[in-house]
């Protein structure tokens, strides 16, 4: 499994998940713990006391405490020490009780390795590290929109929207940069989060942690030495320490990914989309092109958006609540009051429209483009595209994706003619005619 890795620069200290001093507080009963430990060794052919806490994340005392209580229900057999230094650790293995022990214990459910954290736990963690608060300055914002050309007027809606920490609708048509925008916000934050590996509730494995979505920091990188001797760290070892989570779906979104996906083989349970985003950003790209009716979405949300709680059920059929901080960010190109009702446009905080850029905007966003792909633009080909090629498209308006799509043609021209890279009319002539169908 590639775990990206970063470094946590300028972010402010999140009150860290305190490592367990005793195996009462880690939530669980011995018996769970044992199952658990016991499986574990089974999966992973483990023997020295400090491999099996490293699997297990739990400080080397309380795991030694663990051993204990296994040996004595006969599980768990001393096989010598490994090595003649004071400090040689003993070996263990399975005895035959004890691979029938993880057997069964495998038969309920197939997590092995870090002990789950409690829901209950994780929602008191979740509190305290809050996407609500944290705040994204001016400087911060702009730092992250500086490759986006964008009105002024637009920036003062962004700010204030994001650091409300309640959901927003970009809308506008298409290919002016709302997607951008939204990549642009999430990239803004510069805090961190804990992560829990899994969750636990009703003595159900709920897995958490996902590499695809989490990109865990340097701190937490340490911790991924199976060998290494577990020693106490400055949080509680269950958890990963990363950056706030981004989560992006788009047409592909359906009602189900935002409940708990069940595997009747390994019998666990995968964390929904809006669960493993907690923390971070949830982003809804292309808006009402989801197989799903937008306002069948709208209404399963309506609930998590007012009160930032959500319910997931069991295959048992319990419900719990589980937090719901994620920062929601929709996008389209749709008309928003063709895609859902008033009262759901109620719950969409923030509205903002994201239009075709003004002439000026949009030479300044021609300029900009040009410069960072280091290639000359001069006054008489801005009026060379403004003047002559836009009037020769009927109802041909400025977006804010030509002049990439315009530069980017022109460039894939060039290498091919093998000259070097120039704008010149004849070339954008052919550029433009990819952006248009045929009549």
């Amino acid at each position: 499994m590639n775990i990206r890795m970063d470094t946590p620069t300028g972010a402010r200290s999140v009150p860290r998940p305190m490592p367990p001093q005793s195996l009462a507080e880690t939530g669980h009963d011995l018996e769970f713990l044992v199952d658990l430990l016991v499986k574990t060794i089974y999966r992973l052919n483990l023997e020295r006391p400090s491999g099996m806490a490293r699997a297990i994340r739990l400080p080397l005392s309380l795991t030694e405490q663990l051993i204990a209580a296994a040996t004595e229900k006969k599980l768990l057999e001393m096989k010598g020490q490994l090595g003649a230094s004071l400090t040689a650790e003993m070996k263990y293995a399975l005895t035959m009780r004890g691979r029938e022990w993880a057997m069964g214990a495998l038969a309920i459910n197939e997590w092995v390795g870090p002990v789950p954290v409690p829901v209950d736990h994780f929602i008191r963690q979740a509190r305290k590290q809050s996407i609500r608060h944290e705040t994204l300055t001016r400087p911060m914002l702009e730092k992250q929109f500086e490759s986006l050309t964008l009105a002024e007027s637009l920036m003062h809606q962004i700010g204030p929207a994001v650091n409300s920490g309640q959901s927003m609708l970009l809308y506008g048509p298409p290919g002016n940069g709302k997607s951008s925008i939204a990549e642009a916000i999430c990239a803004a934050y510069e805090d961190y989060v804990f992560i829990p590996f899994a969750l636990e509730i009703d003595k159900q494995v709920l897995s958490m942690f996902d590499p695809t979505v989490h990109t865990m920091l340097a701190e937490s990188a340490s911790a991924s030495d199976p060998n290494a001797l577990r020693q106490d760290t400055a949080f509680d070892d269950r958890y990963v320490m990363c950056k706030r989570p981004i989560v992006m779906v788009g047409g592909e979104l359906t009602l189900s990914q935002l409940d708990l996906a069940y595997n009747p083989i390994s019998r666990l349970y995968e964390a929904p989309i809006q669960l493993k985003a907690a923390g971070g950003i949830l982003v809804v790209d292309d808006f009402g092109r989801q197989r799903q009716a937008p306002q069948d979405l709208i209404n399963r949300l309506i609930i998590p958006l007012e009160k930032n709680v959500d319910f997931l059920t069991l295959q048992t059929g319990r419900k719990f609540e589980v937090p719901f901080d994620a920062l929601m960010v929709f996008s389209t190109n749709i008309n928003p009051k063709e895609l859902v009702d008033g009262a759901a446009l109620r719950r969409l905080r923030y509205k903002i429209l994201v239009d075709s850029p003004d002439l000026e905007t949009y030479v300044d966003i021609f300029a900009n483009t040009a410069r960072r792909f280091g290639i000359e633009l001069t006054e008489d080909t801005v009026s060379f595209v403004l003047f002559e090629l836009y009037p020769s498209e009927e109802g041909a308006k400025y977006q804010a994706f030509h002049p990439r799509f315009l530069i980017e043609q022109v460039l894939a021209i060039c290498a091919y003619e093998q000259v070097t890279p120039h704008l010149n009319r004849d070339y954008l002539r052919r550029a433009w005619r990819n952006l248009f169908t045929e009549h």
